[in-house]
């Protein structure tokens, strides 16, 4: 089987499908985490990926459908509640819920996700929650 001789790239084209989403190429960063995910179906990784992009894209409702689906299968994924917290805190109706995930967060072991929960809720609470002043004052 196919399959079997790439298994040991499965890592290999999650890591360039996040890097290719930095990079900004959608196309690219899709059939990567596609071809993750037949590697390795049971794996979330490919889905947390999947959900990256689609915050990098400013899709947030599709972002945290796909945050939720890793979340399913693996409840305790610290980068998917992380994700989806982020993308929560920038939807209107659910911010306040957002910003409760990224606080469970900010206790993980893995300190980036620590540092990303932590930067996250400093931006919610600067800019997302901050009433914008008028033009030409700063704070």
């Amino acid at each position: 089987m196919a399959n079997k001789k790439f298994k040991d790239d499965f890592l290999l084209l999650v890591e360039a499908g996040f890097v290719a989403v930095n990079q900004a190429d959608e196309d690219a960063a899709v059939k990567l985490f596609r071809s993750a995910e037949m590697l390795n179906p049971d794996n979330v990784l490919p889905k947390v990926g999947l959900g990256y992009l689609h915050l990098h894209k400013l899709e947030l409702k599709q972002a945290v459908k796909a945050f939720e689906e890793a979340l399913e299968k693996e409840p305790h994924n610290d980068m998917a509640k992380a994700f989806m917290g982020l993308s929560m805190s920038l939807m209107p109706n659910a911010a306040d819920k957002g910003e409760k995930v990224l606080e469970q967060t900010c206790k993980s072991k893995d300190p980036m996700i620590k540092r990303l929960s932590e930067t996250a809720i400093n931006f919610v609470e600067r800019f997302v929650k901050t009433k914008p002043g008028p033009a030409g004052k700063g704070k």
